[in-house]
């Protein structure tokens, strides 16, 4: 969930590329949306598999994460590279190429035969996915018709949510109900990057201002925070850092745990209980995208805090319509957490400093989608599953309760009068 975060800071458009918002259609933007929904969806499409790799291929589960931090480690090293590449180049063709990339990881997880496979689709889907929502977000802030980055955040923040929470749940389907469990859903997968590539060929280039010779420079850009944006920093990171270290540990322990605890060795029943938590955060970004960012922020984690808190309770009980409660209660926490916090530090970095700062939020985030899942992974073996899963949500679920007490501090003014 990613692109939200480029879409709301992104450079302010010039007034040579105003025409060209004014001339894009809906379903220009539409199309814009379906790269940042595809490019999740495709993330999420591996996880209900991971178990049955492991059976075929008998890795352990320290390697599983592993396999699924190559996809963030892929990403970051794209979004420190080449996070604005599409300035230089249009929009269009970096797409375009990015969509390239899914597509060959696509046939990558098709033809794996082995772990190495695996790790080689699941780095090059990283990479092509952090050039797809850096570019889709620049994109479907130009072809607002109004350079809303309120309206843009939350088709980002939706698509993205409901991307992944969708690629898992059609993926957990068509792993359990149909022949071909290895082949299918990247089949599948194939068919809508298809459809997303044919109308990506018809995109408008919204960036009308390019010099005649191109010159592309992939040089890393050190993450920097100016003083005045430091403490909004400080708690969009907070934000940031709880709720995708949840997302981090669903995706990639959250199959077993459900599994574990429902009893039920159903990839579809496992599958519907993590999609759950990415769905839920979708509707909730949907109903309170627009409340104020500290309200957001603070409700949002108490909600998160209090869903992490049923978990651990589902899982030291082994009680598996508790965690399905604790899942539908955390879900909306961790959009309105992501949400609030992103909202309020686009509001305070300075113009001149927006691909500093981005790119240290951008490292806050897939760190804390990636290493916190490495981490488990590692003491699966020696604690078990659940234990590993009740001391992380128990970390997470602090760290939520300090992005409340931050958020709270951080209220405006006019917030802090009684009525």
């Amino acid at each position: 969930m990613p692109s939200t975060l480029y879409s709301q800071t992104g450079p302010t458009p010039s007034a040579g590329e105003l025409p060209i918002a004014r001339r894009s259609s809906r379903a220009a933007y539409l199309t814009a949306a379906s790269v940042v929904g595809l490019a999740l969806f495709a993330s999420g499409t591996p996880s209900p598999l991971y178990g049955v790799y492991s059976s075929l291929w008998g890795f352990s589960a320290a390697t599983l994460t592993v396999v699924y931090a190559t996809y963030a480690l892929g990403a970051v090293a794209t979004l420190l590279v080449a996070g604005r590449v599409s300035d230089d180049v249009g929009r269009r063709p970096v797409l375009l190429f990015a969509l390239g990339g899914i597509g060959i990881s696509t046939v990558l997880y098709i033809v794996a035969r082995s772990v190495i496979w695996l790790i080689a689709a699941r780095g090059l889907q990283g990479v092509a996915t952090g050039l797809a929502l850096t570019t889709a977000s620049a994109a479907l802030l130009d072809l607002h018709p109004r350079r809303d980055p309120v309206s843009t955040g939350l088709t980002n923040g939706i698509a993205s949510a409901g991307g992944i929470g969708l690629g898992i749940l059609v993926s957990s389907f068509l792993v359990q109900c149909l022949p071909a469990p290895r082949v299918l859903p990247y089949a599948f997968q194939g068919a809508l990057l298809l459809a997303v590539t044919l109308a990506t060929l018809r995109l408008p280039e919204s960036v009308s201002r390019r010099s005649p010779v191109v010159r592309l420079q992939l040089t890393p850009q050190r993450p920097t925070v100016p003083a005045p944006t430091r403490r909004a920093f400080m708690l969009a990171g907070l934000a940031v850092a709880s709720s995708w270290t949840i997302n981090g540990l669903f995706l990639s322990l959250g199959p077993d745990l459900a599994a574990s605890l429902l009893h039920s060795g159903s990839v579809l029943a496992s599958g519907a209980v993590v999609a759950s938590l990415s769905g839920a955060a979708a509707v909730a970004m949907l109903l309170f995208g627009r409340a104020d960012p500290w309200l957001s922020a603070s409700r949002g984690s108490l909600v998160l805090a209090a869903g992490m808190g049923l978990m651990i309770a589902a899982a030291a009980s082994g009680s598996g319509a508790l965690f399905i409660v604790a899942t539908l209660v955390a879900g909306p926490g961790f959009g309105a957490t992501f949400l609030g916090g992103l909202r309020s530090l686009s509001a305070a970095i300075p113009t001149a400093h927006r691909a500093g700062v981005m790119s240290a939020f951008y490292l806050t985030a897939y760190g804390a989608l990636s290493l916190p899942a490495i981490g488990a992974g590692l003491l699966v073996s020696p604690l078990g599953l659940r234990p590993t899963f009740e001391y992380f949500g128990g970390a997470v679920a602090l760290l939520a309760l300090v992005v409340a007490a931050q958020a709270h501090l951080a209220r405006p003014a006019r917030s802090r009068q009684p009525a």
